[in-house]
């Protein structure tokens, strides 16, 4: 009995320490939009006595919260980053939903329609999420100047969609294998059409892998730079290409950058929250086979 309470303590105080190890940069990542300059740089870091101030929050989002005594206009100053917060949320959930709407169809048919060059298909689609994004940089560039998409909500979204669907493609197809097509064929016997089956039996037992596939997707097109770098230029840009607009001539901006940082953080937690339900679902979905 000693030796199994031993066990479990031993397991609860190593798990402890993982979470600790994985949680403590973001905890002083954090900390710091919340610190003034001098306790920003202080040897040893202060982590937990230093006295909170907003004066990073307001400056990057332009609002006064009632402290700090700065003054804050809003809209102005160089690091003002709320128009800027606005555009990846707008393109992440537009490119979020497009990507995941493509790709719940195609791998539906994927999954169940036999037709010529089916496996060579899925293996095409899995050889463009090899591809690395430098390499077609520079031609979309082009592309989009010639199309007018350059600095658009419109080129953003098609573009992180492009981007996502391979992998939104092959998860949906893995969580449309792992339900069985015995169902679809008594459907059929039925006598429910093709589209009713998927509208109706299938895409409802797929709700799990849904969630988990748009949660990769937003978290991806949150994430992405290089293509958000290329093809704006100054009306529009996400918060992964501006945070470098922080490294000046004269210094780092440290505190406003963490300040950005750890507010970008809430949108995709938010979004997690929101199908947390059919979260743990989705990611357990294909884990077993029969």
């Amino acid at each position: 009995m000693n030796g199994s309470f031993s066990t479990r303590m031993l397991r609860t105080i190593a798990a402890w320490v993982v979470v600790a190890v994985f949680f403590f940069p973001i905890y002083y990542w954090t900390s710091v939009a919340f610190k003034h300059g001098n306790d920003i740089f202080n040897r040893p870091p202060k982590l937990f006595a230093f006295t909170p101030t907003f004066d990073n929050f307001q400056k990057v989002f332009g609002i006064s919260l009632g402290s700090g005594g700065i003054t804050v206009t809003p809209g102005g100053g160089n690091f003002y980053m709320a128009p800027r917060v606005w555009d990846s949320i707008v393109i992440a959930t537009l490119s979020t939903v497009l990507a995941v709407a493509i790709a719940t169809v195609a791998a539906y048919a994927l999954s169940r329609m036999n037709f010529r060059g089916r496996h060579s298909f899925v293996g095409w689609v899995l050889s463009t999420r090899m591809m690395p994004p430098v390499a077609v940089a520079v031609p979309m560039f082009f592309i989009y100047k010639n199309f007018g998409l350059i600095d658009t909500y419109t080129g953003m979204v098609l573009i992180h969609a492009l981007m996502n669907l391979p992998l939104a493609v092959l998860l949906m197809k893995s969580f449309f294998d792992d339900i069985p097509s015995e169902i679809d064929e008594s459907a059929i016997v039925d006598g429910a059409s093709r589209f009713m089956i998927f509208r109706r039996i299938v895409l409802p037992m797929a709700k799990g892998g849904i969630a988990a596939t748009a949660v990769l997707c937003f978290i991806f097109s949150w994430t992405e730079f290089l293509f958000a770098l290329t093809l704006t230029t100054t009306s529009l840009k996400t918060v992964p290409v501006v945070s470098s607009t922080f490294v000046t001539s004269i210094g780092t901006a440290w505190g406003n950058m963490a300040a950005l940082g750890a507010a970008s953080i809430i949108p995709a937690f938010i979004f997690i929250l929101l199908v947390q339900k059919h979260l743990v679902r989705g990611l357990t979905m294909g884990s077993l086979k029969q």
